[in-house]
């Protein structure tokens, strides 16, 4: 059965086309469209409902220990107040999912988790708990997205303590509303959580009545992440990935990628001394013609050519104004290269490209 978003009254009224996501209806785009809700991002301020993520709190005196258990980083350590980026892996080091992790409080921890992940990491770390002193459990919200260059001149209207933050720093501003320094678009942006009720339904219309907002769909958040670089669970990993071949090794410390003790760690220690055989490469293709997910790379457009990696994510970058993707390759192949995507029988070179396409505009404090 489909889901419906607690604010789906408001994106009806806001004349969105809807389409199943995560399980749920969600807005892909406005009467703006996708081409100019993406500009707009970039330009101004955009409003996303990413309701469909998961909420899980944990707490308990043994929350710390718990997360550096379920995901390869030292949750002990993390400052209150702040966010990480990180997953969980299963055994053979494969990714269950990829996560932001914020510290609320000595024992208590929020895991923000994929919408279409969400039954199945709710009852991994349930399970895990069994072997800790904590609770877990969902905590339903609306969440918001509000991204771009003026995000925080926008925001600061309606919570002023919100401009103190920098990039992956969070503040819980009463009972029913976390808000993070973080997106999904490369700018910089807040993620706003708030308990479901008459003040979220309010709290949207206020920030969506702003002149410098537009609502925007999952057809310009999914260019927008693509264009900064930034991977989306289920297409450019899964479980059958491993971090060093998703390009998101970064997240592991150094001493923990081959003496940790968390979930996947053998696997990982391993794949670390062997290397990755693919890596995660942006790829820019000739011509105005999108490459999109699944299309297969090759070393090279004759008919014997060899098969050398896979189109993860695919599309047509509007900031950039030509198409962007991101790939799967043989680690052989360097930036600068070409190679050859298949397009429905055609061959069509394509080069790799370091990622993002466009730079990051995270506002970050002086130590990061």
């Amino acid at each position: 059965m489909t889901k419906t978003l607690p604010l789906s009254a408001l994106h009806e009224a806001a004349s969105a086309r809807f389409g199943p996501f995560a399980g749920y209806s969600m807005p892909i785009s406005y009467p703006l469209g996708v081409m100019k809700e993406h500009l707009h991002t970039r330009s101004d301020a955009g409003l996303f409902d990413i309701s469909h993520m998961s909420h899980i709190e944990v707490e308990g005196p043994d929350a710390g220990r718990f997360i550096a258990h379920a995901c390869p980083y030292h949750a002990g350590d993390q400052a209150i107040g702040t966010g990480r980026y990180t997953y969980m892996l299963n055994e053979t080091g494969g990714m269950i999912d990829d996560l932001i992790v914020s510290r609320l409080s000595e024992s208590g921890y929020l895991v923000v988790a994929n919408g279409a992940c969400a039954d199945k990491d709710l009852a991994h770390l349930k399970a895990l708990a069994a072997d800790f002193d904590v609770s877990v459990r969902p905590r339903p919200r609306v969440f918001l997205a509000l991204q771009g260059p003026k995000a925080a001149e926008v925001l600061s209207r309606h919570l002023p303590e919100s401009g103190s933050l920098t990039f992956m720093q969070v503040l819980v501003t009463d009972a029913s509303t976390f808000v993070s320094r973080s997106g999904y678009t490369g700018e910089d942006g807040f993620e706003i959580a708030i308990d479901p009720g008459a003040d979220a339904v309010a709290f949207a219309e206020n920030l969506a009545n702003e002149p410098e907002v537009e609502w925007i769909g999952l057809g310009a958040r999914d260019s927008l992440r693509i264009e900064a670089g930034l991977p989306l669970y289920g297409q450019d990993m899964d479980e059958t990935v491993n971090p060093l071949t998703a390009g998101l090794v970064w997240a592991i410390p150094k001493d923990l990628r081959t003496d940790g003790t968390f979930i996947g760690a053998k696997a990982i220690a391993e794949r670390v001394e062997l290397g990755a055989d693919r890596k995660r490469s942006g790829l820019t293709p000739e011509g105005k013609a999108p490459v999109r997910g699944d299309a297969l790379l090759f070393d090279s457009d004759s008919d014997g050519a060899a098969e050398i990696g896979v189109v993860t994510s695919g599309g047509f970058g509007p900031s950039c104004g030509h198409p962007v993707a991101i790939a799967s390759v043989d680690r052989t192949f360097t930036i600068g290269d070409t190679v050859y995507a298949d397009v429905r029988g055609r061959k069509l070179a394509c080069t790799l490209q370091k990622l993002p396409f466009v730079p990051h505009k995270y506002k970050r404090g002086k130590e990061q």
